[in-house]
């Protein structure tokens, strides 16, 4: 972005095409996979959850949930069984983000024992996700 001193450097995101289909088992791990969430199904997908849950809000409109969203799913391959990752249109599951005060997209949000216990509001390069993933699985 000129003029703003700050620029995105698209090299450090990943790039994995994300039209494959999605396999939840019957612990809902999506090996590897993100998982679609809504305001139906957020209480036992996230808050219930027994390993925690990276939850991805999102909207089909919005130009940097694009543009992460196959950082964040290669990352899910990469945490596949110790971190979920789910993903929650805004736009279609206003009772969740209205809970949680989401304001900008987009938002990721850590649950630990159906808690929120770190967020990341923006676009961030992989390096920065797996910083607060990895510090998650610290005990």
């Amino acid at each position: 972005m000129r003029g703003t001193g700050r620029h995105i450097d698209m090299y450090q995101y990943i790039y994995i095409p994300t039209d494959q289909i999605i396999h939840v088992d019957a612990m809902g791990l999506s090996n590897g996979k993100i998982v679609q969430v809504k305001d139906g199904n957020f209480d036992s997908e996230v808050l219930r959850s027994t390993i925690p849950v990276l939850v991805d809000f999102y909207a089909d409109w919005c130009g940097p949930c694009k543009i992460i969203a196959p950082t964040l799913d290669a990352l899910s391959a990469e945490y596949a069984g110790k971190i979920k990752f789910v993903k929650v249109n805004v736009d279609s599951n206003q009772e969740v983000s209205s809970k949680y005060d989401i304001m900008s997209i987009p938002t990721a949000m850590l649950f630990e024992k159906g808690e929120v216990k770190d967020s990341l509001i923006g676009a961030y390069p992989a390096a920065a996700y797996r910083q607060h993933l990895d510090r998650a699985l610290t005990p």
